[in-house]
């Protein structure tokens, strides 16, 4: 009986991406227009809006800037999920977050790739936005963070940061509904059938 419950769960888990949090950076609600009156409350919505989407067990890419100063692990002891963090170059917004590594499922590098089985498509996750990525010309897709909404993103590519996402997380599922309107990327080659196929088992580049 507990074996049958524990695959329930597993069945229902979700996969989410967020970026650009900013927590107790006060500057920030200024620099970007943030309908908060000040830091305290601007916290407080995000870590609400985090968890009203994220459950425990589910998983999180979260793509660097997120604490800016003060206590990062009161915050990061209140986020729901398993956090795998790409952090961004900026050693002042990250420095304070990498001190509790243990707090994350795993650290990843600069640009991380995840292979989405049910949407047949890899999503390459950077801090940064790339104008070409891993797949790109066979219409798989990117999100980026660290423009705060203020880039218009190319093709099949998304600002996953929370300005430009009415400050919660994205689900893989709204992601994909996203990418559903978005154009083709740049230099997109149509590849049908059995050829198609073969690419996606044989081709990592």
């Amino acid at each position: 009986m507990k074996e049958k419950v524990k695959k329930i769960k597993e069945r229902h888990m979700s996969e989410f991406v967020t970026a650009d949090q900013h927590f107790n950076h006060k500057n920030i609600i200024q620099f970007c227009q943030r309908p908060f009156k000040d830091v305290d409350e601007m916290n407080e919505a995000l870590i609400i809006n985090w968890n009203a989407k994220v459950r425990e067990n589910d998983t999180v890419y979260c793509l660097g800037d997120m604490v800016w100063q003060g206590d990062a692990r009161e915050i990061l002891d209140r986020l729901n999920g398993k956090i795998l963090y790409v952090p961004s170059k900026e050693w002042t917004h990250e420095r304070i977050v990498l001190k509790y590594r243990d707090r994350f499922e795993k650290v990843e590098s600069l640009t991380t790739i995840k292979v989405i089985k049910k949407y047949g498509v890899y999503i390459t996750f950077c801090h940064y936005c790339l104008r070409t990525w891993p797949k790109s010309h066979y219409n798989h897709w990117h999100i980026f963070a660290h423009s705060h909404g203020k880039l218009e993103p190319i093709g099949k590519s998304w600002d996953g940061g929370v300005d430009n996402n009415n400050f919660f997380p994205l689900s893989f599922d709204e992601i994909a509904k996203i990418m559903e309107d978005r154009p083709d990327n740049p230099g997109y080659v149509r590849i049908r059938g059995f050829y198609r196929q073969k690419l996606d088992e044989e081709e990592i580049e």
